[in-house]
C-alpha cells in the first residue's frame, strides 16, 4: 500500500527476541526494542503490541524454535532412550556454542526473573519451563521407564539442562558443560540398566 512502511515481521521478532535474550525483560526498554527492530515506538505498539505482548511472542518464538529441535532429538526414545537424552542435551550444547545467539537460555533467564514480571508473563515462563520436563518425561516413558522414575529423571534432566544455560552465561566452557551432561547421562544409563 502506498505511503505505508512495510517491514519484515520475522526479522523484527527475531531482533526483539535476541534483545530480550541478551539483557532480559526488565533491562530491555521500548527504546531498545525500537533500536534493534528499526521500528519507531508507535509501529512497535501497533504491529507487535506492548512490551509484555511482544515479550510473550518472543518467548513463544524461542520455545517453538528450540522445542522442535528437542522433540526431534527425543523422537527415538522408544528404541534408544539414552541416545535420545544425549541428543536432547546436544541441542542445548549446540545452541550454547552458536556464536550467532546470546549465551544462556531465554526461558531460563525469564524464569529467574519471575519475581519482577507481570503475572501473565510469569505464568507463561512457568509453562514454557514445564514443557521441557513434560517432553523428557514422555520420552523416558516411551523408553519403558517406570512412571515415577521417568518423572524423577525428567525433573532432573530439565534442571541440568537449565543449569547448562546458567553456567554458560557465567563463562563455563564446553568441556565443563559436557562433563555435566556426561554425569547425567551416566546416571540415566545406570537407572535404565537397573530397570
Amino acid at each position: 500500500m502506498a505511503g505505508k512502511k512495510q517491514f519484515d515481521m520475522d526479522a523484527a521478532l527475531d531482533a526483539a527476541m535476541i534483545q530480550f535474550w541478551r539483557v532480559g525483560y526488565a533491562d530491555t526498554s521500548v527504546g531498545d526494542l525500537s533500536r534493534v527492530t528499526g521500528l519507531n515506538r508507535s509501529s512497535i505498539y501497533s504491529s507487535l503490541g506492548d512490551k509484555d505482548a511482544l515479550f510473550l511472542r518472543c518467548l513463544d518464538r524461542y520455545a517453538a524454535r528450540y522445542g522442535h529441535k528437542y522433540d526431534a532429538a527425543l523422537s527415538g526414545a522408544a528404541s534408544d532412550p539414552l541416545a535420545s537424552v544425549r541428543a536432547f542435551f546436544d541441542v542445548t550444547l549446540k545452541r550454547i556454542a552458536d556464536p550467532e545467539v546470546p549465551d544462556g537460555c531465554l526461558i531460563t533467564q525469564t524464569a529467574m526473573a519471575i519475581p519482577v514480571l507481570s503475572p501473565a508473563v510469569a505464568a507463561h515462563a512457568r509453562q514454557a519451563l514445564g514443557f521441557q520436563r513434560l517432553r523428557l518425561r514422555a520420552a523416558l516413558k516411551a523408553g519403558r521407564m517406570a512412571d515415577r522414575d521417568a518423572e524423577d529423571f525428567a525433573v532432573h534432566a530439565a534442571a541440568v539442562n537449565q543449569s547448562l544455560a546458567v553456567m554458560s552465561r557465567a563463562g563455563a566452557g564446553p568441556a565443563q558443560l559436557l562433563a555435566v551432561v556426561d554425569v547425567t547421562v551416566d546416571a540415566l544409563s545406570q537407572a535404565l540398566r537397573a530397570a
